[in-house]
């Protein structure tokens, strides 16, 4: 094992996982993975770029780099695509849309390198590059010998030996820019197949929203506020908790519900590729999300099979109930059209043993509060001297609002994923 030099310091961690992660070359490739500039020759490896088995998207870059790249591989030829399909979802993910989030000030417009032709899509792999402009990488100076709370500083470290601390480097929440534009091809195709997939908060701290139906909920609804939550007074009431978390110089977190209407019932697959386990994976893989759960959730714990249970019915039957429900009774499930078996409820969520089931699939995350805040905090040095840190930049005081277009891509990806291999699962396959 390599010893430790100066500002390299070597972090103890499982031996399999720094064999892994951090070998030490000989002879010649000693020189070719720049052992010179290196100690101890000691190369890093960072695999997880890459997301999807048929709809692949690898993205790279750095916060306060030149910019990303992303690289969508799978799209079919024919999709019309142009950098307007990109620029609505975007834009609610951008820095500096309200006084709710960051002020850096970054364009996000998308340059469409490669994959598309004549405006459409030509089965090629579609390359994206996102330029930044706005990094102030000198108000990280202060800090790249300190672990931040909260951050991934120590356990990038500890896998790869040191890292770019400006900004959180490859750990910020800026990669997701090239999520959100993947995100809007998978939602073009899934639009192709009467898919739609939304996002909004119904938890900002002590501050909640019922939503009673999940696919009653509008775009338009979201959008009415910068909160994103598409029940006014609520809105308002998260509107100012942020407001005054903000000017408290603190951060709060809050929860996402994301729903996905007219998906239809087969996608998925039975045991290590459940839809659930894609979903939870995808979600979970954003910064900032500590937990995921669909339909009725941990609620489940509490209940009964008899309570928890969905009662199967044919489609028609259901139709028939919903014209003659009383005037403000609840209303009924939505589901995918053409589905001949639905369910008369929905608590598990549109998805039944990893698969899907023609229900809308409906899930939650927990988003933590924004970990860099402008105040004094108690830390470590990399040497683990005791130290004050506090971190400067531009932060979100609450990530909900730009968090929604995050989510929405993700559960677009897996969707979309999915709907690509589920023709491959059988010789009949129906066309969706």
């Amino acid at each position: 094992m390599p010893t430790p030099e100066a500002g390299y310091p070597i972090i103890p961690s499982a031996a399999g996982i720094a064999t892994a992660s951090r070998r030490e070359p000989s002879g010649r490739n000693r020189e070719r993975a720049g052992g010179a500039g290196r100690p101890g020759g000691i190369i890093g490896l960072m695999a997880g770029n890459t997301f999807g088995k048929l709809f692949r998207v690898t993205t790279a870059g750095v916060s306060h780099g030149p910019g990303y790249v992303c690289i969508i591989d799978g799209c079919p030829a024919g999709l019309e695509l142009s950098v307007a399909d990109l620029l609505p979802d975007l834009r609610r993910r951008k820095p500096g849309q309200s006084k709710l989030t960051t002020q850096r000030d970054e364009a996000d417009e998308p340059e469409i390198w490669s994959g598309v032709f004549d405006g459409k899509t030509d089965g090629t792999p579609i390359g994206l590059l996102f330029r930044n402009a706005d990094q102030r990488s000198g108000d990280y100076g202060d800090i790249k010998d300190k672990y931040r709370p909260g951050h991934a500083d120590y356990t990038f470290d500890a896998k790869y030996g040191f890292r770019d601390y400006r900004g959180g480097g490859r750990s910020s929440a800026r990669e997701t820019i090239c999520r959100v534009a993947a995100g809007a091809v998978a939602k073009k195709l899934l639009a192709l197949h009467g898919v739609r997939v939304l996002g909004y908060v119904t938890q900002v701290g002590s501050v909640k929203a019922d939503i009673p139906d999940p696919t009653a909920v509008t775009l338009d609804q979201i959008e009415a506020s910068p909160t994103r939550c598409p029940v006014p007074e609520k809105a308002a009431e998260m509107e100012a908790l942020i407001d005054a978390v903000r000017k408290d110089r603190d951060s709060i977190g809050g929860v996402c519900e994301l729903v996905a209407v007219g998906v239809p019932p087969g996608l998925g697959e039975p045991v290590f590729d459940k839809l659930k386990a894609d979903l939870g994976k995808a979600l979970l893989g954003l910064p900032a999300v500590t937990a995921f759960e669909y339909g009725n959730g941990f609620a489940v714990a509490g209940m009964r099979g008899s309570e928890n249970n969905d009662v199967f019915t044919a489609s028609g039957v259901l139709a028939s109930r919903e014209r003659e429900r009383p005037e403000h009774s609840e209303p009924p499930v939505a589901h995918a059209p053409g589905s001949p078996i639905v369910t008369a409820t929905n608590r598990h969520g549109g998805m039944l043993g990893g698969i899907s089931s023609g229900m809308p699939v409906v899930c939650r995350v927990a988003v933590k509060p924004t970990s860099s805040i402008p105040r004094p905090q108690p830390t470590v040095t990399r040497t683990g001297e005791p130290t004050e840190i506090l971190v400067k930049g531009r932060h979100d005081p609450c990530l909900l609002p730009r968090f929604v277009p995050m989510g929405e891509a993700m559960v677009a990806l897996v969707l979309v994923d999915h709907l690509l291999r589920a023709k491959t699962s059988r010789l009949d396959a129906p066309r969706t």
